[in-house]
């Protein structure tokens, strides 16, 4: 609670820095931006909007935000700026209800939106959280965390939704409008330098072709920066920046009824991300005489620094030091590429408005890993690929009916997306020395994991040694193709006109994937392991330790599966939907009810480390889809100077989908949880414990309120704040699947807040642009954004919590007449706050956590935990030219 109070006298009552729940796109009198008109074509603002109306139109009606019946936040183009927001993840700042985050791979970040998101890095599963550009759907959260340049507005519709876009999301949609060409000749330029040798440019030109009938845009930015987590190995820096962007648009309007709008755009990641510091302390656990957890030395530290490991460790009571220690001659290289093109045709019917959206994606991405996060050699990851291909179209009629009693949208989506991904990951020089030592106080034996070979008759290959250089080779892969189609619809009665609203939406989709894959391990010593049945002696006892430990590298016998062969195939049908029910007591407010129903498709877990390594079988791969049943109610305040939204949720997500990283792989699971008491049995580390005897039920329930405010107290003073309290967590009596037991790595589950979700979250901002004198005008700005304490790991576990934290970034200016040159001093970060992304398992180091410890499920815990660091303080300077 006391969280809950500073977070609200924060938001509340210091003006100075008051949250932003998200601003919108404003226009001053006079001014001519670029918006999506009713139909979604592509049309000039009216001239005349005033400064303070903030429009919407992801709703596909250009509405004022106050007379929306939903919960949408909106950041406008200007507003991102100020927060110095280059790609989604600045969005944290402006949009409490939404956290984007990464880990080992920045192609592979997640968006949650009150506290759900997809967890993990897995390219099976879909992101909760949908994101479209420029009309068209990107299949994956991560192709948001690049530069996206010049961009007009970007929308985040909070809730499930299905029956407005051609996707469907479970949790929510970003949907981000990049700058429009113009008419009237134009540019602008920038240019960006800051710490770290950041380096960032930016152009734009734009103008007419054929006078009214044709108009082009091209925005290329490049922006290169120094790592800020340094190898104290090789001393080279981590995390660093190297990428460009390259977009180019026409406008074509053939007629006052048509428009055109065609993109083509590149953009490309040469980077070395993302490195891991070892969170600290690094101590072992135990129980005292009394039961209490006390701390002593780690063994599994002092092991793996005689072995050469390297623990950089803060001492000062932060969590990490910007240091980690690699091993020589591994890296964390990663290749992106994304590329596409699109079309949006708007026709104006005259009673209607027909919308087709068409688009091509192509993503690439190519990494290594130090997989162990240290500088002992214990696993490596030589090459991860993965590929999408994306194609898309979108069809639409929106129109009038009923002499306008009626505003109906009805819409078909079709996608065909083809994936592939393959990993090439082995063992390192130091794993069998490493597993040797460990297990040497239990059997005696200098090298027991050669003792079990010489056992079981199994003969190293010839050019190997027993462990050394094997893992899965190159040849294993895994291919997936989707197919989708949708058809929905979106309609608005006017029961009263202006005055009572009736909004109903349906959707039905219709969801097919088909699998393939080949498996080349050249792990044969697990196989051998697994498959001896045999008499062993005095090992008996360890052979599931030491099989365990030489099958770190799944070993799945086969040759995989071959496309349509039993369990390579999903197919799904789903009706979702909503219905709204709006009023207008007076002109200034507005209040409403939602009903809605969401769903996430279902797929299949692209790794082999969910097979059995004895029988494998296509449907051990496969997991169900993620069904949310959702509930709002809201009200909105519209006084001009001042407007104020809130909005109360709750939603039951039924087979919530998680993927939990092990310590060496990621888990799949669909969480249910039980209508009967399981005694415990879900929150105990005994494998199949936990079997629901009876009916399954919503595994995680999301519930919450939003509040968020808008003050414009003079024509240069803008103040806006935003509040969110989500109570998101997993139910008691948890399950998997149909009843089945969890994973017993995930028994810290039961009653606890999902990872990466804060029940409170305070954002703020503040943005005065006062004229100095007739040629001369200034920018002040200021925004923060409080999160009270979260774990960081998909498990949950304690040490893995991050302490409630605030962020906050600020920029000054100085521009000239109309605007057409600035400079601004910007600071990120400004009180360096060092907080944590995300936290995992050290691979292979150690095992245990102090939950375990505490509640008696383990005599002791040596377990290493790693995080991936968010950005320390940068600050710069940026010159801006338009003309």
């Amino acid at each position: 609670m006391k969280s809950f109070w500073l977070a609200s006298v924060a938001a509340f009552v210091v003006p100075a820095v008051l949250a932003p729940a998200a601003m919108a796109q404003t226009a001053a009198p006079g001014s001519t931006a670029v918006q999506a008109a009713p139909g979604g074509a592509v049309a000039q603002a009216a001239p005349d909007i005033d400064q303070n109306v903030i429009i919407v139109t992801a709703t596909r009606r250009a509405q004022v935000l106050s007379d929306v019946p939903i919960a949408v936040s909106v950041v406008s183009a200007e507003q991102l700026q100020n927060s110095g927001g280059t790609d989604i993840r600045q969005l944290n700042q402006l949009a409490p209800s939404l956290l984007v985050s990464s880990a080992t791979n920045e192609s592979n970040g997640a968006a949650r939106i009150r506290g759900i998101g997809t967890v993990g890095e897995n390219p099976g599963l879909e992101s909760s959280v949908a994101v479209f550009i420029d009309g068209v759907y990107r299949s994956r959260t991560g192709v948001g965390l690049t530069d996206l340049g010049p961009i007009e507005r970007i929308e985040v519709l909070r809730g499930p939704q299905g029956t407005l876009f051609g996707r469907n999301a479970s949790a929510g949609l970003i949907n981000i409008t990049t700058a429009l060409p113009k008419f009237e000749f134009g540019g602008q330029g920038e240019a960006t330098y800051g710490n770290f040798n950041n380096i960032r440019l930016m152009g734009s030109l734009t103008g007419p072709i054929f006078g009214d009938k044709a108009a082009f845009r091209v925005d290329g930015v490049f922006n290169k920066r120094d790592g800020f987590l340094r190898d104290v190995v090789s001393g080279r820096d981590l995390n660093n920046r190297d990428r460009f962007l390259v977009r180019g648009q026409l406008l074509l309007k053939p007629s006052d009824d048509l428009t055109v709008r065609l993109i083509g755009d590149y953009n490309q990641k040469n980077e070395e991300c993302c490195g891991a510091a070892i969170l600290s302390p690094v101590v072992g656990l135990s129980r005292d005489a009394q039961g209490n957890v006390v701390s002593g030395p780690n063994g599994i530290a002092n092991l793996v620094k005689s072995l050469g490991g390297i623990y950089r460790t803060a001492t000062d009571g932060k969590p990490y030091i910007y240091e980690t220690a690699l091993t020589p001659g591994v890296g964390y290289g990663q290749r992106t590429r994304d590329w596409g093109a699109s079309g949006e045709v708007n026709w104006d019917l005259g009673g209607a408005t027909l919308t087709s959206i068409t688009g091509y994606r192509e993503f690439k991405n190519k990494s290594a890993q130090d997989a162990d996060f240290n500088r002992i050699d214990l696993l490596q990851t030589e090459g991860a690929n993965r590929k999408f291909q994306t194609f898309s179209q979108e069809i639409r009629l929106q129109g009038n009916a009923f002499n306008d009693r009626l505003d109906y949208l009805v819409g078909g989506y079709f996608a065909k997306e083809k994936l592939h991904t393959d990993t090439n990951i082995r063992y390192g020089a130091d794993f069998e020395a490493y597993y040797n030592a460990q297990l040497r106080p239990a059997t005696g034996l200098p090298n027991t994991l050669q003792t079990f070979a010489n056992a079981i008759g199994y003969v190293t290959p010839p050019g190997q040694s027993l462990l050394n250089n094997t893992g899965i080779a190159p040849g294993t892969y895994f291919k997936q193709q989707s197919t989708n189609y949708a058809l929905f619809t979106h309609n608005v009665v006017s029961i009263v006109p202006d005055k009572v609203l009736l909004t109903l939406g349906l959707r039905y989709t219709n969801e097919k994937k088909e699998l393939e894959t080949v498996f080349g391990s050249t792990n044969n010593f697990c196989g051998a392991l697994r498959r001896f049945a045999g008499p062993l002696g005095g090992l008996a006892p360890l052979q599931r330790t030491v099989t365990s430990i030489a099958c770190v590298i799944n070993n799945t016998a086969g040759p995989g599966f071959a496309a349509g062969s039993p369990g390579t195939e999903r197919k799904e049908d789903e009706f979702t939907g909503t219905a709204v029910l709006s009023v207008k007591p007076i002109d200034e407010v507005l209040v409403y009810g939602s009903y809605s129903r969401g769903y996430k498709a279902g797929g299949f877990n692209l790794d082999t480390s969910a097979l059995n390594g004895l029988n494998p079988q296509a449907t051990d791969l496969q997991f169900a889809p993620e069904i949310v049943t959702a509930f709002e109610f809201g009200a909105k305040l519209d006084l001009r100077e001042f407007k104020f939204n809130a909005a109360l949720f709750y939603q039951r997500f039924n087979d919530f989908q998680l993927n939990t990283f092990n310590g060496v792989n990621f888990e799949v699971s669909n969480i249910q949880s039980c209508d009967a008491d399981l005694g415990g049995r879900d929150r105990d580390l005994i494998a199949g414990n936990s079997a629901c005897p009876g009916k399954s039920k919503a595994g995680v329930i999301a519930k919450g309120l939003e509040l968020e405010a808008f003050l414009f107290p003079t024509d240069d003073l803008t103040v806006t704040t935003g509040f969110t309290y989500a109570d998101t967590g997993y139910a008691n009596n948890l399950t998997g699947l149909n009843g089945v037991s969890l994973a017993p790595t995930l028994f810290q589950l039961p009653g606890q807040q999902l990872s990466n979700s804060s029940q409170y979250v305070v954002t703020g901002s503040a943005a005065w642009t006062p004229k100095i004198n007739e040629t001369l005008s200034a920018l002040m700005y200021l925004d923060f954004r409080y999160m009270s304490a979260l774990n960081t790991g998909s498990d949950l576990d304690f040490e893995k919590i991050q302490d409630g934290f605030a962020l906050v970034n600020g920029r000054i200016g100085l521009y000239g007449p109309a605007k057409r040159w600035g400079i601004e001093l910007w600071g990120q970060n400004l009180f360096d706050v060092r907080y944590q992304q995300v936290a995992a398992d050290a691979p292979l180091q150690g095992s245990g956590t102090f939950r375990a410890v505490q509640r008696g499920l383990s005599a002791s815990a040596s377990q290493i935990f790693v995080t991936f660091p968010a950005e320390p303080r940068t600050y710069g300077v940026t010159v801006r030219t338009k003309f």
